[in-house]
């Protein structure tokens, strides 16, 4: 599978990462099997967090035995300095390996929140130390909101080396507002590693009332597409626009026809995109401001 520079943290991640979540949805010993199975393709960046149920512990054993094939992605919500230590520890626990090799804010939605983050006792202070401590090596953040914020903390702190953000055909489209394109461009003048997700989103599900979540086909946050062509064309497009890694949808039923999709990657030229964006035009987004990844 092709791999492509993650930024400056000096590795070389498949341009498929694994998002962990899929094994949340598994007994373990499907989990383990999901595991190896992923691992066959060649995908060597995996993603995970404490929000996504058990999936820390249903990955900790496989992570384990394969931790030199691994580059491990981990993130906590917390915006406290305190809170965020807490959530690392436990993570390191529930995992049961020394070190997280990237470990990435979660979820920045709001102006508040990056300032909690980036003061004297937020959680960057708490990841710093880590970092000097062997904890972690590398700093990231993940949002879907506005591109604004992300670029505003691209300005405000100085050692990010990874941004996870949302990339389809929707927003590909989308007005300046909601445009992650301009995210994209600034990284990579910046040399900063990308990570899209939700680029398998084929829009909201409908409200809870019309289709309860038991109901739900598919595990994900969103609806998703689900057919290998529309995979293909979407992870193309996706890993085409200038990701180093497109991730992986959270549905265990899904994870195959995205290794697929990424192990027969060949690119998607820029005609072909521009006409996924323009029949994608006037479908709702994806990326609803309520909806975590």
């Amino acid at each position: 599978m092709e791999t492509r520079p993650l930024g400056e943290t000096g590795h070389e991640s498949t341009v498929m990462t694994f998002g962990a979540i899929a094994l949340n949805w598994l007994e373990q010993e499907g989990a383990n099997q999901m595991v190896e199975h992923v691992l066959d393709y060649g995908v060597n960046h995996f993603d995970v967090a404490p929000t996504y149920g058990d999936a820390e512990l249903k990955l900790g054993p496989k992570l384990r035995q394969h931790r030199e094939d691994i580059f491990l992605g981990c993130k906590t919500q917390e915006r406290s300095y305190e809170g965020a230590w807490r959530k690392l520890e436990r993570s390191l626990d529930r995992l049961g390996v020394e070190k997280i090799d990237l470990y990435q804010v979660h979820g920045l939605e709001y102006d508040e929140e990056l300032d909690q983050i980036t003061s004297d006792d937020g959680a960057l202070e708490a990841f710093r130390e880590a970092r000097d401590e062997g904890l972690i090596d590398h700093v990231g953040l993940t949002s879907h909101g506005e591109p604004a914020l992300i670029l505003d903390a691209i300005d405000r702190i100085d050692d990010l080396e990874t941004l996870m953000f949302p990339l389809n055909p929707v927003v590909a489209g989308a007005d300046d507002e909601q445009n992650y394109e301009t995210v994209l461009q600034r990284a990579e003048e910046e040399d900063i590693g990308t990570l899209g997700i939700k680029a398998f989103a084929d829009g909201s599900w409908p409200d809870t009332d019309e289709l309860p979540e038991a109901d739900r086909p598919f595990a994900n946050w969103y609806r998703p597409v689900c057919s290998p062509d529309e995979i293909s064309e979407r992870f193309d497009f996706a890993a085409s626009r200038g990701l180093t890694s497109v991730v992986s949808a959270g549905d265990p039923k899904l994870v195959t026809m995205i290794l697929e999709a990424a192990a027969g990657y060949e690119g998607m030229d820029e005609a072909a995109q521009r006409s996924l964006i323009e029949r994608s035009r006037h479908e709702d987004s994806p990326v609803p401001e309520q909806l975590h990844h």
